[in-house]
């Protein structure tokens, strides 16, 4: 570590108090076991912390290049996160996009211009022989693309944690956005994937279940350098139960029929495997939202987009069922409370 990570994790460490972080994860926890008795859940810390010294400003194709420059990007977050008194948890994790997983199977990596400050993604194959190659060479080396830098991320913010000590306690170090099995294949297949659904519906299975192998040796290596925390982790400053954040953007494209033979099974196997979760989606869900609810080990939901949504199915099929909605805009939990919808004591808005 450079000098200036240390001054700035010196820094952080004298900030965190004990006192009001345990307090923190009680909130959430009772939030998580339904001991809170409010309309809508909005933790907080009781008072700003603010940096006593200057954290630089780290631009993301920087942190992608330097492990440094993503520590400070990183816990520079934890720091804002004090620095505001927001009632989100204090989290890290190996930033480096949301195409971690598909660049395991090739794709081209694709980096935006730095202007811009966004994650890098990648360029899908769009190749029926290409795919078919992918799943006759079955699982790939998980040291692929940006996997190296991932578990030298991993050591590195372990060694921090060791080091420092309520940096360790609490700061949760999340696991790497490793999407979900739908999303990778789409990403890596392009999207004549959706034609594939029906042309080529025994291809898609099978890239699934490479996906889904390789996402569980995925998570096996990174816990083996980043052990989950018993009981719930966080993730994007929530706190859940279980362990992993999945992603099913893809969903949106599809029908319930669908989204119980393309992605449920690979997602519950997933949940299973790792004691729970939580999984996010963009876009319309309220369709496929009762097959997705039916889960076992699905704690919580996040949505970005409730605009898109007729809300009824959604809460119907979440809060009402002891699901927890996590991240919903507090304008949309509002007025859902004001039209006289009881939210049941099960949504966070900020």
């Amino acid at each position: 570590m450079n000098d200036t990570v240390r001054r700035c994790l010196d820094d952080l460490e004298s900030r965190i108090d004990p006192q009001e972080e345990e307090g923190l994860l009680g909130q959430w926890r009772g939030f998580f076991d339904n001991r809170f008795a409010g309309d809508i859940f909005s933790p907080r810390r009781s008072r700003p912390n603010p940096p006593r010294v200057d954290w630089p400003r780290v631009r993301i194709n920087q942190a992608l290049d330097d492990f440094d420059a993503m520590a400070l990007q990183q816990y520079g977050g934890c720091s804002q996160a004090l620095a505001s008194g927001s009632g989100m948890m204090l989290n890290v994790r190996a930033n480096y996009g949301s195409s971690i997983m598909p660049l395991l199977f090739g794709v081209k990596p694709f980096v935006m211009d730095d202007e811009f400050d966004t994650l890098p993604t990648s360029e899908p194959l769009n190749d029926l022989d290409a795919i078919q190659r992918l799943v006759d060479a079955g699982i790939p080396d998980v040291n692929g693309g940006v996997g190296e830098k991932v578990w030298e991320m991993g050591r590195r913010y372990a060694q921090i944690a060791r080091e420092y000590p309520k940096i360790g306690r609490y700061v949760y170090i999340y696991h790497p956005d490793a999407q979900g099995p739908m999303d990778i294949c789409e990403v890596v297949w392009g999207s004549t994937i959706f034609y594939a659904l029906y042309d080529r519906p025994e291809l898609v299975h099978a890239l699934l279940e490479l996906v889904t192998q390789t996402y569980t040796r995925f998570m096996d290596a990174w816990t083996e350098t980043v052990p989950f925390r018993a009981g719930g982790n966080a993730h994007w400053g929530f706190y859940h139960k279980g362990q992993l954040m999945l992603r099913d953007d893809s969903a949106m494209n599809l029908s319930a029929d669908m989204f119980d033979e393309f992605i449920r099974p690979y997602d519950q196997r997933l949940l299973s495997a790792y004691g729970g979760g939580a999984i996010h989606f963009c876009g319309k869900g309220d369709h496929y939202m009762p097959r997705m609810t039916q889960m076992s080990g699905l704690h919580a939901i996040h949505m970005s987009q409730p605009e898109c949504n007729n809300m009824e199915i959604i809460l119907r099929h979440t809060v009402d069922q002891g699901i927890k909605v996590l991240g919903l805009r507090r304008e949309v939990a509002e007025r859902l409370v004001a039209a006289g919808r009881d939210l049941r004591g099960q949504v966070q808005a900020a």
